[in-house]
């Protein structure tokens, strides 16, 4: 007998496990504090016991389903307006959650390795920069507090897992935004302050990994990987830290990555690799949207230069490994929705891996969005070779991007340009600006059949347009313009 009434008691016990167990739960992203993506429908779920009825108020919108025989429910709440204006969200089913401090505004994911990882906190530990015109914000730790601005920091090991206590989201400021990406901060700062509706940014990067893992597996079967066995743990991040984040709206992306890739000296399968997370991201999005075509904005870092000759590894590297790796990134320009910043000027020390100036480089990507995303009219990006014509013992080189026109930033003759005749022995040039174009010759050269610029991992260009964005590293006779195809 006492065993029987053992028995009903665990079951009694059990139940009550069970009931408490089935309480309707949201994923890590949802939480107070959030900020959501205005303009566009929105997508709010989570989990709970089969069957039950879960409500879900916000904003005036009432939405009502029932989870499915695993337990997983989802609303679409119909696109809201801007609001800065803090609301509640109400999720009712046997048990009641309320999410408060809820702003309506852009949302924006960044993500890569540790040069987006890089931490606010680092900031006031650097050098002072060699160079004021960027400027050296090293009491903006201290000085953030606009509550316009929220942030979100992926931990991988939380994210796929249910939240119950809904903290996940904060305002930028203290110790929420010490560990936050600063590349990704000062990006929001730049589009609050020229927007002026609230932003919410997501960072989820690792240091030191390679694009690989950001990948879903699938996409590496297809295509130009079709047979090919890719290394480095394909889709080891993806599944974790991105893929829970796809119901999630949001605008577009921001990635600063490649040093990992570089040190392997790769060029074209990296392209190939970036065309791929690009895509995969895109669809990632877009499927979980309802959305159709929905070509998010991705714009990119150019690794910045550093000393790649001299490090030590099984892959011998030399001065042009790092600008064929930035002529792989470059490729990405000739696809939809895509812009990059450059970086030749931000690096003090090359032999310093992370350098500083991650404000610089969220401006220069808020420079992109709010040009592209937002209708603002602004010169957002610095000069790129766009043609070359070859006459009269001279090289014409046309570009885009020059803005209110060519300059030669330190106000001396221009540098770092190199020219060859058809024996491809490259030799130093002379380049002047004409209008908008740059006329490149070489001593006693009278058929030249080729131009480089800035085509080597020491080369600091002085060639910029007059809005002080520098000029992108190229060569006209690039190798990948016909082996990568965009599309």
């Amino acid at each position: 007998m006492m065993g029987l009434k053992r028995y009903f008691l665990l079951m009694v016990l059990f139940g009550t496990v069970l009931r408490s167990e089935a309480k309707v739960l949201l994923p890590q992203i949802l939480s107070s504090n959030m900020v959501l993506q205005r303009d566009k429908p929105l997508n709010i779920w989570g989990f709970a016991a089969a069957g039950e009825v879960v409500t879900v108020s916000f904003a005036g919108q009432v939405k009502q389903t029932i989870t499915d025989a695993d337990g997983k429910w989802k609303v679409v709440l119909t696109p809201l307006k801007t609001s800065d204006i803090p609301a509640k969200m109400t999720i009712q089913g046997t048990n009641t959650i309320i999410l408060d401090n809820i702003l309506v505004g852009e949302v924006w994911l960044c993500s890569g390795q540790s040069n987006m990882e890089y931490a606010m906190r680092k900031i006031a530990k650097v050098k002072k920069p060699l160079k004021e015109k960027p400027g050296y914000p090293v009491d903006e730790l201290e000085k953030a507090h606009n509550t316009q601005i929220r942030i979100f920091l992926v931990n991988r090991k939380e994210l796929s897992k249910p939240d119950s206590i809904h903290k996940s989201w904060n305002i930028a400021q203290d110790s929420a935004l010490k560990n936050f990406s600063a590349a990704g901060y000062f990006f929001a700062k730049e589009l609050q302050e020229k927007l002026n509706v609230p932003i919410g940014m997501i960072s989820s990067a690792v240091s030191g990994s390679p694009i690989e893992p950001w990948v879903p597996q699938e996409s590496f079967q297809i295509g130009y990987f079709k047979d090919q066995k890719v290394g480095n743990d394909p889709g080891k991040f993806y599944k974790p830290m991105i893929e829970p984040l796809t119901p999630f709206a949001l605008r577009g992306f921001l990635w600063y990555q490649g040093e990992t890739n570089c040190f392997l000296k790769e060029n074209i399968s990296y392209s190939y690799k970036m065309k791929a997370l690009i895509n995969s991201w895109r669809s990632a999005w877009t499927k979980a949207s309802g959305l159709q075509n929905a070509e998010l904005p991705f714009y990119y870092v150019q690794i910045a230069p550093f000393n790649y000759s001299t490090a030590k590894g099984k892959v011998v590297l030399d001065e042009q490994t790092e600008p064929e790796f930035w002529e792989a990134q470059t490729q990405l320009l000739r696809m939809p929705n895509t812009g990059i910043v450059v970086t030749t000027d931000l690096n003090d020390y090359p032999d310093d891996l992370h350098p500083t100036y991650k404000w610089e480089i969220g401006r220069r990507l808020a420079l992109w969005a709010l040009t592209n995303d937002y209708g603002h009219k602004l010169t957002f990006s610095g000069p790129i070779y766009k043609a070359v014509t070859f006459k009269g013992g001279k090289a014409e080189l046309e570009f885009e991007h020059i803005g209110q026109g060519l300059v030669s930033a330190d106000g001396k003759a221009l540098d770092c340009f190199t020219i060859a005749g058809a024996d491809g022995r490259f030799v130093p040039a002379d380049a002047v600006i004409k209008g908008n174009k740059i006329i490149v010759s070489g001593k006693g050269l009278k058929k030249p059949v080729a131009v480089r610029f800035g085509f080597n991992e020491t080369m600091r260009p002085n060639l910029y347009n007059k809005d002080g964005l520098p000029a992108l590293p190229f060569r006209t006779d690039n190798p990948l313009t016909k082996q990568f195809k965009p599309i």
